[in-house]
């Protein structure tokens, strides 16, 4: 049977209660628990940004993944297919190109923005890396701003909050609401976090018009290895 995006995006095998643990898992326990408690740890671990940052990265793919799969995969008997892990039509590949040239032009004029009326941007890991630049650490740094971030993240703020939120508020809701919780969660990066916002809402445009995760993925991991943790632009 052929996939069909509008009839996968009418309605969804979940409740309100896979929505509440899903929501309170990203915009709570992640956040309080490991963000913030674990982080000093691993922070005086490490005594490096870079391989911080990245650990803390790691850790949260682990949470997040997993969170997805035993509360809204297993309990139903789901495939990741239901989270949008699923192919696209090879006619997105021209939108994908366009939508990461609009994303970084749009986020140069934010961060630009931001330093004319006094702002800063720091970044602790791109810092650390640009400290010490080695093939090492620059492929630690590749690989966590480029791979790791861009599938666990689109796949929880895309495949399923966007997705749950969509069917329940509608298009322009669900993209407003799912960028906005997707901006919240990195707080307290607040100068960039217009940033956050809009990469947001280009990935869940992506997610809507194919009804697959792996364009905003793809979005979301250049935009992040062009610009993100390797230089000045990035979203985590």
């Amino acid at each position: 049977m052929d996939f069909d995006k509008n009839e996968y995006f009418k309605g969804d095998p979940w409740g309100i209660k896979e929505g509440v643990w899903m929501l309170g898992l990203s915009c709570f326990i992640v956040p309080v628990f490991i963000e913030f408690l674990l982080r000093e740890q691993i922070d005086s671990f490490f005594r490096n940004g870079l391989y911080a940052g990245t650990t803390m990265g790691f850790i949260m793919a682990i949470v997040f993944m997993t969170g997805v799969y035993f509360v809204c995969l297993r309990p139903c008997s789901l495939s990741w297919k239901e989270v949008g892990v699923r192919r696209f039509t090879a006619s997105y590949w021209g939108p994908i190109a366009g939508w990461t040239i609009v994303l970084i032009i749009s986020s140069i004029m934010v961060l630009a923005l931001i330093m004319a009326v006094g702002g800063t941007y720091k970044n602790e890991k791109t810092e650390s890396l640009k400290q010490k630049v080695t093939v090492f650490n620059f492929s630690i740094g590749f690989i966590s701003a480029a791979i790791i971030s861009p599938v666990y993240e689109e796949i929880l703020y895309r495949g399923f909050i966007y997705r749950w939120v969509r069917v329940r508020t509608g298009k322009s809701w669900g993209m407003f609401i799912s960028s906005f919780l997707f901006m919240v969660v990195h707080i307290p990066a607040y100068n960039t976090l217009m940033v956050y916002f809009i990469s947001g809402l280009v990935f869940a445009w992506a997610y809507e018009k194919t009804g697959s995760i792996w364009p905003s993925v793809l979005i979301h991991g250049l935009f992040n290895g062009l610009g993100g943790d390797i230089d000045v632009l990035r979203v985590k």
